[in-house]
């Protein structure tokens, strides 16, 4: 009765457990047998979806591996399942599964794995942050298409505002929603080009690749519709926050002319609430011009601290590694809290190799916080594009517990206000 059993789906989306074969999860490329002590029970906010063209990997009472390409009894096809976690708990492992003649890769969705024990689903997660202000309770309420109208109505004319209007009603994006909601942290963007090509960028995708789910800004904003907005935002809360760098653009600091410009205005109006750029930091001279124009926060997205596999996952244009760990080192001496947006893919980032490199960045470069991101993207596209590290697999949970342990370094998932005085 306490096996922890395999969870699959038919093919019209209803979930089973398996009357015989026990749950499976995946690290890197291998496939192992879950216990309790690996999962955690699905939290609020999280949801079950089925692997596209998956079918599951579990094992037989033999300890044997085994594929589950029919429900049993039936000749339907079963299906994977994994579940989507909310903000403030981190993927350790993802679902057990194989996609034969597949003829692309999977949508950018961070599956992870589960298991059913006891009438009670289980995912392969730990938490790692209080949800709190990024609860989906409280997004996408009834009232939410009224306040998008209403504010639209009070900047007529705003092209960013109308660009947030369809991120927040069509995409369901949260920080995009918070700028209708005025509240906590919203989402500016800036900028249509980018000077990375990462593998799984949710804004612009080849064509042959996975589609992406947000659609790119196609224009380059005013300095006053971006200072208006962010004027309007951080008036309307303390703890408000302006972030540039969201899915729907590419690098912000590709347009640090217009940011720069930007928050000249905007101190000059309040010198309240946060800004904050999320960012590659491949550009060193924009990060330092932005730091001394009143930035108040950085996070900066990163997938490794090792450069063969930054490069293979960044695809970085015109910048290294060098020129972001020269950005965050800059931002540091300037004031600015910065974080690292830490790329986490069970079987990668929980490498011996790549934990003492991360662990040494930190320590160079004096970031101030690691906020732990699940990697959405196909494991087997992402693995057949980026090399792991050859020494031991420690975990998603020693990586956690090792960046615990830096002293002065905060662990989470998501940005905080940072308060003046």
């Amino acid at each position: 009765m306490s096996t922890m059993r395999l969870l699959y789906a038919d093919k019209d989306g209803n979930c089973y457990d398996h009357p015989t074969v026990r749950a499976v999860g995946r690290t890197g490329d291998r496939f192992l047998e879950m216990s309790r002590g690996d999962l955690i029970e699905l939290p609020p906010g999280a949801s079950l979806v089925m692997v596209p063209g998956g079918n599951p990997v579990g094992i037989t009472s033999g300890g044997c591996f085994s594929l589950v390409d029919r429900e049993p009894g039936s000749e339907g096809p079963a299906y994977a399942v994994g579940a989507l976690l909310p903000q403030g708990y981190t993927r350790t492992l993802v679902p057990a599964f194989r996609r034969r003649g597949a003829d692309s890769p999977l949508p950018l969705l961070g599956y992870s794995a589960v298991a059913w024990r006891r009438g009670k689903v289980y995912v392969a997660a730990a938490k790692t942050d209080n949800p709190g202000r990024w609860n989906p309770e409280h997004y996408n309420t009834p009232d939410l298409p009224g306040l998008v109208e209403e504010f639209i109505a009070e900047m007529p004319g705003s092209r960013v505002v109308g660009q947030l209007a369809r991120c927040a009603l069509e995409y369901g994006c949260f920080t995009a929603q918070n700028i209708f909601y005025r509240r906590w942290e919203g989402g500016l963007p800036v900028s249509r080009n980018c000077n990375a090509g990462c593998l799984g960028c949710i804004s612009l995708q080849p064509a042959e690749c996975c589609p992406s789910p947000q659609k790119r800004i196609d224009f380059s904003p005013s300095v006053e519709e971006v200072s208006n907005l962010g004027i309007k935002h951080l008036e309307a809360g303390r703890a408000n926050i302006i972030s540039f760098g969201q899915g729907c653009e590419g690098e912000p600091t590709t347009s640090s002319d217009i940011i720069v410009k930007a928050l000249a205005r905007i101190r000059k109006k309040t010198p309240g609430g946060t800004i904050n750029i999320n960012t590659n930091a491949g550009i060193t001279r924009a990060v330092e011009e932005l730091a001394g124009s009143g930035l108040d926060s950085m996070r900066v997205s990163l997938i490794s601290a090792r450069e063969e596999v930054y490069n293979l996952y960044h695809r970085p244009r015109g910048y290294s590694l060098l020129d972001v760990r020269a950005s965050i080192r800059a931002a540091v001496d300037l004031g600015v809290y910065t974080s690292l947006n830490l790329l986490v893919f069970p079987g990668l980032t929980d490498r011996e190799e790549e934990i003492e490199a991360l662990i040494s960045f930190i320590g160079e470069t004096g970031v101030n916080m690691v906020q732990l991101r699940n990697l959405n993207i196909d494991p087997d596209y992402l693995l057949a594009n980026v090399s792991p590290a050859e020494g031991d697999i420690i975990g998603i949970k020693g990586l956690i517990d090792s960046l615990k342990a830096i002293p002065g370094v905060e662990t989470g998932n998501f940005s905080r206000p940072v308060y003046h005085g």
